[in-house]
């Protein structure tokens, strides 16, 4: 039986900045229009935290009982290790996903309902990643699924239930932010090409091939960089967003120089805390804005 220790590494908390990082950019790009709405914001993180353990937890289950972890080389997981069993790890999931479901009709009640929708979409999203028997993150789509759900939809989501609108800001930071999660999402792929293409997983990694996917993450980080200059137009403080530069550059350097396995472990977390860092700072300068 997994310890509680196990049960949090299962979770995998350092995917968390993709879940923090589009409401603080959202919140800021709502403070922008100046309509930020502070218990919604915490709202809008419940959703997305929830949302983002549900997966993780749901690819745990899916990819356990199809046998893909079997030979993993990057963080714990569940039912491959045979910590805990599938029925539980899938309950979890299923817990996870309630939580956001509660939180996001609290926020549809006060906002609109037809973000009800969305909000169904975004589990099913969450589930049928690696779920069902014909999971969409086995072909290649898993980074355009991130881009969209953790960059599109949680920054112009949060921004909307607190401004009751969006605008060219939303776009760009949500742009920004699911560029980001998508190069959290390459660089994992990156790691398992080899273990992927033995169980028939068919990422974007393993469909690009190593070099081409190296080359996928350096301008995927290069994206918000871009967006930071382009939001100065709106406001100089803008440029708070290069603080996240040197998180990006030693994001990127295991990529570059070539490592494998184990050693693009890195990449991940330093990836995800570029976004965290360039999400605070953007949120940050537009509140100042």
């Amino acid at each position: 039986m997994a310890t509680a220790a196990q049960w949090i590494e299962g979770a995998r908390p350092r995917t968390l900045p993709n879940a923090i990082a589009p409401v603080l950019a959202g919140t800021g790009a709502a403070a922008a229009l100046g309509d930020a709405v502070w218990w919604k914001a915490l709202l809008a993180l419940v959703v997305s935290l929830a949302l983002i353990v549900g997966v993780n937890f749901a690819n745990d289950y899916s990819d356990g009982i199809r046998g893909t972890d079997d030979e993993r080389v990057g963080p714990l997981r569940l039912v491959g290790s045979k910590l805990a069993s599938p029925t539980a790890v899938k309950y979890a999931a299923l817990a996870c996903f309630a939580v956001a479901a509660v939180a996001g009709l609290a926020l549809a009640a006060t906002t609109a309902w037809w973000l009800v929708a969305i909000g169904v979409v975004c589990i099913l999203g969450a589930w049928f990643y690696t779920g069902g028997s014909k999971p969409y993150g086995y072909s290649g789509f898993g980074e355009i699924a991130v881009f969209v759900f953790f960059g599109l939809v949680a920054v112009l989501g949060t921004q909307f239930v607190q401004a009751e609108r969006i605008d060219a800001v939303g776009v760009l930071t949500a742009v920004a932010v699911g560029a980001f999660s998508s190069a959290v999402l390459v660089a994992n792929n990156l790691r398992d090409i080899p273990t992927d293409t033995e169980s028939g997983k068919l990422t974007l990694a393993v469909r690009l091939g190593d070099a081409r996917t190296r080359a996928l993450h350096l301008g995927l980080l290069a994206v918000p960089f871009v967006v930071t200059f382009a939001l100065t137009a709106r406001t100089p403080w803008a440029l708070l967003g290069l603080l996240a530069l040197p998180l990006a550059v030693r994001a990127n350097a295991p990529v570059r120089s070539g490592r494998r396995g184990l050693e693009l472990i890195p990449a991940l977390r330093d990836s995800g805390l570029a976004m965290l860092v360039w999400g605070a700072a953007t949120a940050v300068a537009l509140f100042l804005a």
